[in-house]
């Protein structure tokens, strides 16, 4: 059975398709449980429109007893890879869910083909000589009906023979194609003869090597496919509306009784993302970002590297829910699922990404005391603790300093005191310039009476900062990752100028020299945290190693652009 770790599992959101689903199961339409598969084509990586989809297939297996397979529609050999084949794996798996059996369309090529001996005979396909483009411009259009091809009236034996030949790979591409004879005034236009079978002599599939020498095109191997396996429901998104006439054509034709109905769903359309695989492989092959799994990319692999985790996947596709029109969501949406499930989970830390040295003038020197620091705050159920060195020099956020502060500033400035998170209060006395002009360093004093959870540490002032001590403190790299596009929708460019021309230039700020608390060294490759006041971070997985930390910044604590976009 497929399996997730359930976010609300008592409870799961209804939908039109689970209402049709349900309706099903009370009825006992089609005589078994529900069936649903995820069939990608191996030819890249999945995304987040992908995992909205895997989500709802296997979810809706889970939910009604059913059972839900993996199936890679494989017929093009000139895209398709098992490089893919493994990643897509991957991706489910760690999306939390098991297919119950794994299938490929390239396993169904005997089957196919048989099927379209039988639609011959039947006189309900045939071997068109035409070329494309004769093709094509004898369909006709939208307004009037196609013109038949001088090859439409052949006779079995001779459609046949043929046939058999484009499989014996006697015949170079684009010699013959096998088109089914249907209707060629249908108001849809893929029903007017659609391609069933071309001929790929060539090719090398990379599971089936040089074997086959005709492929089967996407409308005749998707809905067989699914016949084959017994589906009940055929999940797909908008897109693919006009294809469900065929799909039911085919399947009627070559003879499978209750046969799975397709059902569309609105395709995921996600602010300041694309989700469209071509335009994603041009931002890799391009250059535009580092690779599928970027931490900018909206692949799930980018996604995992980054640090999201896939309850937040799961749970942001809950809460957009499975809809009837396109609507574009909101990438607050699915930031606010990133924090939600993070602020529960991870523990709290003290980075300082722009460091700012203090001094504290009357902290004896040498001195090193151990300050407690509680991992989590008071509203999140887990508990821990840990020490934190605490010296006479420290680093603190530059951005927490001004020397000539405005009225409501109440972080550090001359003459003023704030509180150093779990540490003490302190108070700026003096700044050190270097020729330039520019700060390099404060001279503080810090009230030894004032140690948090001491007998004095009640005293108020308005401001508490993050600090690390400078002698302990590690280095590391901050890869400060945001928005991949400057604009909600990327395609809404001036003329001329295509999705690139809104690549935001800020969507990976590195900064160099940061500093973390030493307590984080040894934990492993991976480990998520929240730097307090900053946002959530974790590990890379690919570039940190001890002595070279690289943490990736996964969503900040607040959504900033909200605040950029009222003001623009």
């Amino acid at each position: 059975m497929t399996d997730a770790t359930p976010l609300d599992a008592s409870a799961p959101r209804r939908d039109f398709i689970r209402e049709m689903v349900a309706d099903d199961v009370a009825t006992g339409r089609f005589g078994r449980a529900p069936a649903t598969r995820f069939p990608p084509e191996p030819n890249g990586f999945l995304h987040m429109g992908h995992a909205k989809s895997i989500c709802l297939n296997f979810g809706i297996a889970k939910e009604f007893g059913g059972s839900c397979n993996l199936r890679f529609d494989d017929t093009n050999p000139f895209t398709e890879d098992m490089k893919y084949v493994e990643s897509i794996k991957r991706d489910v798996q760690w999306l939390g869910f098991r297919w119950d059996h794994e299938y490929y369309a390239s396993d169904y090529f005997e089957q196919l083909y048989a099927i379209a001996e039988a639609l011959v005979q039947k006189g309900k396909a045939y071997v068109d000589s035409q070329t494309e483009e004769e093709i094509r411009v004898n369909r006709g259009t939208v307004t009037s009906p196609g013109t038949p091809s001088p090859y439409r009236t052949r006779s079995v034996e001779e459609n046949l023979d043929l046939l058999r030949r484009m499989r014996a790979g006697e015949f170079p591409d684009g010699a013959h194609v096998l088109r089914a004879k249907i209707d060629l005034a249908h108001p849809n236009m893929i029903m007017r003869d659609p391609l069933l079978l071309r001929i790929r002599r060539e090719a090398h599939h990379y599971r089936r090597g040089s074997t086959w020498k005709i492929y089967p095109l996407y409308d005749f191997a998707h809905g067989l496919s699914d016949a084959i396996e017994g589906i009940t429901r055929s999940l797909c998104t908008l897109e693919f509306k006009d294809n469900r006439d065929i799909y039911d054509w085919l399947v009627a034709e070559a003879g499978f009784t209750n046969p799975p109905t397709q059902i569309e769903f609105a395709r995921l359309e996600l602010d300041y993302t694309v989700l469209s695989k071509r335009k994603l492989l041009r931002l890799v092959n391009e250059g535009h970002v580092s690779g599928w799994d970027d931490p900018r990319m909206p692949t799930i692999a980018g996604l995992r590297r980054r640090g999201v985790r896939p309850e937040a996947i799961r749970a942001f596709a809950e809460v957009i829910g499975v809809a009837r029109k396109d609507a574009r969501v909101e990438i607050a949406t699915f930031e606010h699922a990133v924090r939600d499930d993070l602020n529960m989970e991870v523990p709290r830390r003290l980075a300082v990404l722009n460091p700012l040295k203090v001094i504290l003038t009357n902290f004896p020197e040498g001195r090193v005391e151990q300050l407690e620091a509680q991992d989590y705050p008071h509203d999140v159920p887990k508990t821990g603790t840990r020490t934190l060195p605490f010296g006479r020099e420290l680093y603190i956020d530059r951005d927490d300093f001004m020397e000539d502060p405005p009225k409501k500033f109440f972080r550090l400035s001359p003459g003023n005191e704030v509180r150093l998170r779990f540490g003490y209060i302190i108070k700026c006395d003096s700044v050190v310039k270097d020729a330039t002009g520019a700060i390099v360093e404060l001279h503080c004093s810090y009230d030894p009476e004032t140690r948090s959870g001491g007998a004095n540490s009640d005293r108020k002032v308005k401001g508490t900062i993050h600090w690390v001590s400078a002698a302990h403190a590690l280095s590391c790299e901050i890869r400060l990752y945001d928005r991949l596009f400057s604009q909600p929708d990327p395609d809404d460019v001036p003329e001329g100028q295509d999705f690139l021309a809104a690549l935001n230039p800020q969507s990976l700020v590195v900064i160099a020299d940061a500093k973390v608390e030493p307590t984080v060294g040894n934990d492993p490759v991976g480990s998520r945290y929240q730097f307090e006041r900053t946002g959530y971070f974790m590990s890379d997985v690919e570039d940190s190693r001890p002595g070279h930390l690289v943490f990736n910044r996964i969503v900040g604590l607040r959504d900033s652009w909200a605040k950029e976009l009222k003001k623009g």
